[in-house]
């Protein structure tokens, strides 16, 4: 017998019990025959509420990665804002790829990605809904070139390693086009983002696409390298957003909306002065680096207001919605056969959640 039937019947059991009591007491008394009527009754009563408690149980499953806008995150976990709001969430650690892969095998219930890579876990079979946007990238995503390399059009003819159809084969197409070169002119090295710093540093390529922290460990550790383009040169490129299956967005709704609560917790403690060195200690140590070597990742990011959120979730055709800012990433995934057509991009994104935390906090 499961707990769940166990509890069931101790449930049914103890109403019969105080049926019978409450009865007496009255001076009426039901024979057990008919007693023993009210079973079914009571279990086509009991049995859904035991099974709402059951499903409850299980708790959201988030899976994160390694970007500052979603490391912010560690700032509820280890305050404990989840638990304080009333949700049970179980944050899970990954590399950025495999944290997709795990959302796309149902490991985990939501994911945090950017809002092209979403579209492109959607195509392979895993549509999922974006609730929250983070931040965008505002310098954090980079293309850091060897010495000898100044400029993004001294890449012409070039070896540049990045991870194919990810967010920052984006950020260099985009490169390439605002100085006249397109990917004829450079030759593209597929390579794990995390593995691009030691890739620059062996010398196999000129130059590598790639956000923190491995941006800035190619800094660091290849003498002589430099950013020669950044994700602050075109701001709304690259959104980071939180996203949930469909199903279970559907299925415990309630629970994200406090998650979504929560998020505008951590912002606000983000942007308090005084809150700094705390911040960026929290921060740091998922990284296990420094708090001052954290801190440049940080600015790297702008971490989105509930007010500038409100005004990237507006429908419009430029890179300061989310809604326009997915439509070029679409295009230039069906340009590269990243998948064959379009997607509708709107089906990926729901402001809901977020407009009516707004309303709440308004009041």
């Amino acid at each position: 017998m499961t707990v769940a039937h166990s509890l069931l019947f101790g449930i049914t059991n103890f109403v019969i019990r105080n049926t019978n009591q409450r009865y007496s007491q009255s001076m009426i008394r039901f024979p057990a025959s008919m007693r023993y009527l009210f079973r079914p009754l009571l279990f086509a009563t009991v049995v859904p509420l035991v099974a709402a408690a059951t499903a409850r149980a299980e708790p959201l499953k988030i899976a994160y990665s390694d970007w500052p806008g979603w490391v912010a995150w560690e700032i509820a976990i280890q305050k404990g804002w989840l638990k304080d709001a009333g949700v049970d969430a179980q944050f899970m650690w990954y590399d950025y790829a495999p944290s997709m892969d795990a959302f796309a095998t149902g490991k985990a219930d939501a994911v945090c990605m950017t809002n092209g890579d979403a579209l492109v876990t959607g195509s392979s079979g895993k549509p999922s809904v974006a609730i929250l946007i983070n931040d965008f990238s505002s310098g954090n995503d980079m293309i850091v070139a060897r010495e000898g390399v100044n400029s993004v059009k001294d890449l012409k003819g070039k070896k540049i390693g990045v991870e194919v159809g990810l967010v920052d084969h984006l950020l260099l197409d985009t490169a390439l086009q605002k100085n006249a070169l397109t990917e004829k002119d450079v030759t593209l090295v597929n390579t794990p983002t995390n593995e691009t710093p030691q890739v620059l540093g062996s010398a196999a390529v000129d130059a590598i696409a790639a956000w923190q922290p491995n941006s800035g460990q190619a800094l660091k550790s290849v003498q002589g390298s430099k950013t020669i383009f950044s994700s602050a040169e075109a701001p709304g490129l690259i959104y980071d957003l939180l996203y949930v299956s469909r199903e279970n967005l559907e299925k415990n709704r309630g629970d994200w909306a406090k998650v979504v609560k929560v998020w505008y917790r951590i912002v606000d403690y983000l942007n308090d002065p005084a809150n700094l060195d705390d911040s960026l200690k929290i921060l740091a140590s998922r990284d296990n680096v420094k708090p001052e070597e954290y801190e440049p990742f940080l600015k790297g990011t702008h971490i989105l207001t509930l007010k500038e959120a409100l005004k990237i979730w507006k429908v419009g055709p430029g890179l300061d919605s989310v809604y326009g800012s997915s439509k070029t990433v679409d295009a230039f995934n069906v340009k590269n056969g990243v998948y064959k057509q379009s997607v509708d991009v709107t089906g990926y994104l729901d402001a809901s959640l977020t407009e009516a935390y707004a309303k709440s906090a308004a009041k």
